[in-house]
């Protein structure tokens, strides 16, 4: 921690940190909510793991804290002490009626803003209290840091809302038009600090317009992981779409140009969802590929149920189509037009 930082490296450290965060807690339900939910008529004692896959996305504030302190290379006490003030500034859990609930994963630019500023005020204290770091760190950073973190929350939440509202207009607009638009800002959304559920909650997407959003997630997700396949491990690059794109977010706000193949395929993407009528809700619409929820919440809207060629069509339009479309964009974006390379996808986890 004695070494002086650059702003462009203490930024990174903060948002590979949160991104990797956000994907660390949020695998777990990706992989596991939607089959335990089917196993339990059967398997009764995996009840309890539908409420602590819950409890996982809840904790998004404390692993993504957590893990910035890593990325700075904080003792432990200094990292465990930043992620806790980060998960009680994140809204993940609040008092309600005099009981604490959780109420989602937070807000990731709270994280973002939060675990910050805890991260400064470590490194301006730095080892000075030696022995004292385990009384000092965890009260200051709940105090200051979580505290604030707090009382800011409601401030940087309206960033949601305000998006929210933009995208709403996109509502009016020529279904096909609106598939395409929808699907190129939901699969940007997904690698941003904002929570693409929290838009599609705030508008109450539904229809083929949630349908779009998800494609477009699928789109950003498969891209993601094919365009860097090569210079990432296999398990980095498939957590993109099994978990979350987010995971790329430090790569996005580094070098931007690394969004246009991916915007490509989510713009096709969403004119598959125009062209076969794909289904979703307000709550299915940010996920995407991730737990097969997007799939499955098409499936159980659509006419026809699961049919077999409802079936062929999800498989087509939530894997067969993104995929093929990224490996098209990558070609082109890469090895003829040469606007980006495998190194701009390359993740440091």
């Amino acid at each position: 921690m004695e070494n002086k930082l650059s702003a462009k490296q203490f930024a990174m450290n903060v948002l590979n940190g949160v991104a990797t965060g956000t994907v660390v807690v949020l695998i777990p339900g990706a992989l596991l909510s939607e089959l335990v939910k089917a196993l339990i008529p059967s398997m009764p004692f995996l009840a309890p793991l539908t409420w602590g896959l819950s409890v996982s996305n809840a904790s998004m504030g404390l692993v993504s804290g957590f893990l910035v302190g890593l990325n700075f290379k904080f003792n432990p006490i200094q990292a465990a002490a930043l992620g806790l003030a980060t998960l009680f500034a994140s809204g993940a859990i609040v008092l309600r009626d005099g009981a604490i609930v959780i109420a989602g994963a937070g807000d990731i630019v709270n994280m973002l803003i939060v675990s910050a500023f805890g991260a400064g005020i470590i490194l301006l204290v730095g080892n000075k209290l030696k022995a004292y770091t385990i009384l000092v760190i965890p009260p200051l950073m709940m105090l200051v840091v979580g505290l604030l973190g707090n009382l800011l929350l409601p401030y940087v939440s309206k960033i949601t809302q305000l998006v929210g509202v933009g995208v709403a207009h996109l509502l009016v607009l020529e279904p096909l038009v609106m598939c395409i638009l929808l699907a190129i800002i939901f699969g940007v959304l997904i690698v941003s600090p904002i929570t693409s559920v929290g838009i599609a909650l705030a508008i109450s997407l539904s229809g083929i317009g949630s349908g779009a959003a998800n494609l477009g997630i699928c789109a950003t997700g498969f891209a993601f992981a094919m365009l860097g396949w090569s210079v990432n491990s296999r398990g980095t690059s498939i957590a993109h779409f099994i978990g979350s794109p987010k995971i790329s977010m430090p790569n996005v706000v580094k070098n931007p140009k690394v969004l246009l193949p991916v915007m490509s395929a989510s713009a096709c993407s969403g004119a598959l969802a125009y062209i076969f009528n794909i289904q979703g809700t307000p709550m299915s619409a940010g996920f995407g590929f991730s737990g097969l929820v997007g799939p499955i919440n098409h499936l159980n809207l659509v006419d026809g149920g699961w049919s077999t060629m409802n079936l062929l069509i999800t498989t087509l339009t939530f894997a067969i189509g993104p995929i093929i479309f990224s490996l098209i964009f990558k070609h082109l974006f890469m090895n003829v037009l040469k606007i980006v390379t495998p190194e701009d996808y390359r993740l440091n986890i």
